[in-house]
């Protein structure tokens, strides 16, 4: 059976987006690093990562909610790099940060930051960088973290066509 049909692989998918998701929150309250409006993005596209990993684990073999399941991995993904990459931006820029939103802007009728302010309420600069490790500042690591994650969705995908053209022959 392809990796890809089980529920290892997406719970997989799932898990290490939710050690993501588990790390920002010990990085803002137990480190005490402030998120920006970026990082308020950038957590909402590991969420959407997290998503893309429950739809597999549903059910693997359903060709619907692999699909559905790709596409959202896909979008959040993809969305997340460019994400990042505007953050390395404008850390690299900081008087392109001036016209960084202090508040998300979500729509009127899903204020995630007034309903779960905890996690979506940023309290810190687009431009600041708090925290580095091998010399990456955060948003350079989530560059590298989310474009790893399109790497694997291209190998995935690459095998799934393969295996679709193994089972038409």
């Amino acid at each position: 059976m392809a990796f890809r049909y089980t529920r290892f692989a997406w719970a997989l998918l799932m898990l290490t987006a939710l050690g993501l998701e588990l790390a920002a929150v010990a990085f803002q309250y137990l480190l005490g690093l402030d998120p920006c409006v970026m990082c308020v993005y950038e957590r909402l596209a590991v969420i959407g990562l997290i998503g893309a990993g429950l739809l597999g684990l549903i059910n693997p073999r359903q060709s619907f909610l692999r699909i559905l399941g790709y596409l959202v991995w896909a979008v959040s993904a993809g969305w997340g790099l460019a994400l990042a990459l505007e953050h390395v931006y404008l850390q690299r820029n900081p008087e392109a940060a001036m016209g960084c939103s202090f508040l998300p802007e979500f729509p009127d009728w899903m204020p995630l930051h007034e309903w779960i302010p905890t996690l979506f309420l940023p309290t810190g600069y687009c431009d600041d960088i708090q925290w580095q490790w091998l010399s990456l500042s955060m948003p350079e690591w989530m560059v590298v973290v989310f474009g790893t994650y399109l790497v694997v969705l291209g190998i995935v995908l690459v095998t799934e066509v393969r295996g679709l053209r193994g089972s038409a022959a």
